[in-house]
């Protein structure tokens, strides 16, 4: 297995209270979450939920010796639909881990990464019609400038919605690298982050609408699971970790919530040595009263 899960320990502190309950792993990825799980408590049962095809065919390759797990496909937006597929009214508990895995960066040739030379597509689930094509090459200036500050946050927004409106007048803008190289001769490198990190960023979220599906399954959570049930969130931005904040202190504030995090969990020095990638994450953990 290639995906190194984060802050597993962490989560199974947080997640499993009830230890012959119904987990979900609703970002199931490759499975490295669910694994520890199904090996730290022999009683729990989980159903692990990815929208990724590709890599939830990992998943069943890397947990195939467990008969405690039930994998399907689906957005974790339509979790209350996926349960009750499954005859399932209410779990013990729901896991949400935000990130992006190895595998979508190194292996799935959809553009995820402006290290690799691939075709921009950014979309977990190819069923879905746009693509992050798509936008750079049909969006308006302004529409351009809107996502890449409302979505990555990135300051000079315009600058480089403008340079891509204009490069596109030349030639489609296909691939990563052709992107990089615009953004790259548009903004200067000030920081240890790439100039570009920022609107792959955007692109990302805008093609999966990643913001949307998070606010829907955060609200409906409370009503799947059990009385005392608990969600875990691990986010890698600052965009997604208010949105749960936000929805935590407002469940909280309705008398049916209590959050078990007043400040976000951080991966240990230890743990970011040796995942890198795992330095950006942010644990917040509540639960059903």
């Amino acid at each position: 297995m290639t995906h190194v899960p984060v802050m597993a320990q962490e989560v199974a502190q947080y997640l499993v209270w009830e230890k012959e309950g119904i987990y979900v792993d609703a970002t199931v990825g490759e499975g490295g979450h669910t694994l520890y799980l199904l090996k730290s408590f022999p009683r729990v049962r989980v159903i692990g939920i990815d929208r990724d095809n590709e890599i939830l065919r990992r998943a069943c390759k890397n947990l195939a010796r467990y008969r405690r797990v039930t994998l399907r496909w689906g957005n974790f937006s339509e979790l209350r639909n996926i349960l009750y597929k499954e005859g399932i009214k209410k779990v013990a508990g729901v896991l949400l881990d935000l990130g992006f895995s190895t595998f979508h960066i190194e292996e799935s040739g959809k553009g995820f990464s402006f290290q690799k030379d691939e075709f921009l597509d950014m979309r977990y689930d190819r069923k879905e019609s746009l693509t992050a094509y798509d936008i750079v090459n049909t969006f308006s200036a302004g529409e351009l400038e809107d996502l890449f500050y409302t979505f990555g946050e990135e300051k000079k927004a315009r600058r480089i919605a403008r340079a891509i409106v204009e490069a596109r007048k030349k030639d489609k803008i296909s691939t990563t690298q052709q992107l990089r190289e615009i953004i790259e001769r548009t903004i200067k490198r000030s920081s240890k982050i790439h100039p570009a990190t920022l609107v792959f960023q955007a692109l990302r979220i805008a093609v999966n609408r990643e913001l949307d599906h998070l606010s829907k399954i955060l609200t409906e959570i409370p009503e799947l699971l059990n009385p005392g049930g608990r969600a875990v969130i691990i986010a890698y931005h600052s965009l997604e970790d208010r949105i749960v904040k936000k929805t935590f202190r407002n469940l909280k504030s309705q008398g049916i919530w209590t959050i078990h995090t007043p400040k976000p969990i951080r991966p240990a020095k230890e743990e970011i040595a040796t995942n890198p990638r795992s330095r950006s994450a942010k644990l917040r953990a509540g639960g059903k009263i």
